[in-house]
């Protein structure tokens, strides 16, 4: 609530500085809320994201698939995708400073079409990064390998941003799609620290702890990733002895 000066006390004054400083903020909201609501109209610039998640998530489908007649195994466990909403678009410029515009969007924000890729194993998160980017119409923009290099806070995972041409009503735009890949303990992890991170009327003591205590699961969880594939690899090798031996 805005005082004013009564001329009696002084701590209804209200500087002009302040004040300036309120005003901007409202006209900031005001920009905020007027790029939320244009993105909801804007249908035909969403859908092209929309349809770019789709080429993509039907394109790991058939690898999964190919794997599956080929070598009888399934490197994808789960699929989950996601386009973000107008809100959480509008946040995004606003946290980098950066003004309400499609341009801003297109040019900054690379992860408006989301997908991730749940992955038994580690070595089938590197085969299907390998397999994927050999795809006809794939660019890859950018790369991070969370897993052989680990955040600060424990977070392991692959992200890519690649770009694939996407078709509608004869106009052809090259669309920018995240791609998150790990394996299933990765995943049970960041599901855990996604809901502390979001426990903001916690005890800061506590959450120091908890977030600790994340750290350590996630380098045991790195460890039993690392155990279950040496069995599977145990297992693949006598399974292979076994046919060679029945050949023979």
């Amino acid at each position: 609530m805005i005082k004013y000066d009564s001329g009696q006390d002084s701590d209804v004054l209200v500087r002009a500085d302040d004040w300036e400083k309120g005003r901007g903020g409202m006209v900031k909201i005001a920009e905020r809320r007027r790029m939320e609501n244009e993105l909801r109209k804007a249908t035909a610039f969403m859908t092209y994201y929309k349809c770019a998640l789709m080429e993509v998530e039907t394109m790991f489908n058939i690898l999964n698939e190919q794997f599956s007649k080929l070598e009888d195994y399934n490197p994808i466990e789960t699929i989950k995708k996601r386009i973000k909403t107008p809100e959480s678009i509008a946040e995004k410029l606003e946290r980098r400073g950066l003004a309400f515009t499609f341009e801003n969007i297109e040019e900054h924000i690379h992860d408006i079409a989301g997908i991730r890729i749940i992955c038994p194993f580690i070595s089938d998160i590197y085969t299907l990064i390998d397999n994927f980017l050999e795809l006809e119409g794939i660019q890859l923009y950018d790369l991070r390998d969370y897993i052989k290099v680990p955040k600060k806070n424990g977070y392991r995972s692959v992200h890519l941003i690649v770009e694939i041409p996407v078709k509608l009503q004869g106009k052809t735009k090259q669309m920018q799609v995240e791609i998150q890949m790990r394996t299933i303990a990765m995943d049970f992890w960041a599901c855990l620290d996604h809901r502390l991170s979001y426990k903001k009327e916690m005890d800061p003591a506590i959450t120091y702890q908890l977030h600790q205590e994340l750290i350590a699961c996630s380098d045991a969880s790195a460890e039993l990733d690392e155990r279950m594939e040496a069995v599977r690899d145990a297992i693949d090798e006598r399974r292979s002895r076994r046919e060679a031996r029945m050949l023979h």
